[in-house]
């Protein structure tokens, strides 16, 4: 049988490559539909960084390789430039995957051709090991295209967590991967599908975002200042310039 492949792609670097063997075991529990499996794209951000060190040798569905230090953007993209599946996974090194997330993904972009990308709820895994969640998920269903972009202009968040992405490939190539920021380049990616395509958010916990301190979420310029501003403004830009070019009559 020849099997369809979904590729995960992972950037790691600095201290998150402690995290590696847990996001393994995440991925190794997932069961999916039949005639799927999974290729793990595992993408060193720089020197240094021995991920081989800590996942086995002999699963071949383990590929790393290592880049030129340039954030784990750019990181994902050339992970991305190494992936073969027709669905593109976004799991973060810190990050978990709970059981059946994958075919939860896989299902809805199959079962819905007309959706292009799938998002799923979160649960924040705190460093004591309980997990908060959020008020603000959308209904389960069809996202429709620009919905991402309409509410990020009003609240600068998108209502979806992006590092849950799921995509189709030919999405992602058309999007030139994420977007080369110093930070919230998933974000840049979230929006740039939403302006192309309709999406479909899964209701059911989807992935365990890790919280902890060594997260470039918790630099004094992610979320205030200079480079946020910028950062902001070219998500902006790109969103609305590739809905204004979708939806010209």
């Amino acid at each position: 049988m020849t099997h369809r492949l979904v590729s995960v792609v992972t950037p790691v670097f600095g201290e998150s490559v402690k995290y590696l063997p847990e996001a393994y075991q995440s991925l190794l529990a997932q069961e999916l539909p039949d005639g799927w499996d999974w290729e793990w794209l595992v993408q060193e951000d720089g020197d240094g960084v021995s991920a081989a060190a800590h996942l086995p040798q002999d699963d071949p569905r383990i590929r790393i390789s290592a880049s030129r230090r340039g954030g784990p953007q750019v990181a994902r993209t050339m992970a991305f430039g190494r992936s073969t599946g027709e669905l593109i996974k976004a799991l973060d090194s810190d990050d978990l995957l709970p059981d059946g997330s994958l075919a939860r993904d896989i299902t809805a972009l199959v079962d819905h051709p007309e959706a292009g990308w799938v998002t799923s709820r979160v649960l924040d895994l705190l460093e004591d090991g309980s997990t908060k969640g959020f008020d603000m998920d959308p209904p389960a269903g069809v996202i429709v295209q620009g919905a991402v972009l309409e509410h990020w202009r009003t609240h600068r968040r998108a209502q979806v967590h992006p590092a849950t992405l799921c995509a189709r490939r030919e999405l992602v190539a058309l999007l030139g991967g994420w977007l080369a920021l110093p930070a919230s380049g998933d974000t840049g990616l979230l929006l740039g599908l939403d302006a192309v395509a309709n999406g479909w958010f899964n209701a059911e916990v989807g992935m365990m975002y890790r919280l902890h301190p060594h997260q470039i979420t918790r630099h004094p310029h992610h979320s205030s200042g200079e480079e946020w501003e910028a950062r902001m403004q070219v998500m902006r830009e790109r969103a609305e310039a590739l809905h204004s070019w979708i939806n010209r009559k």
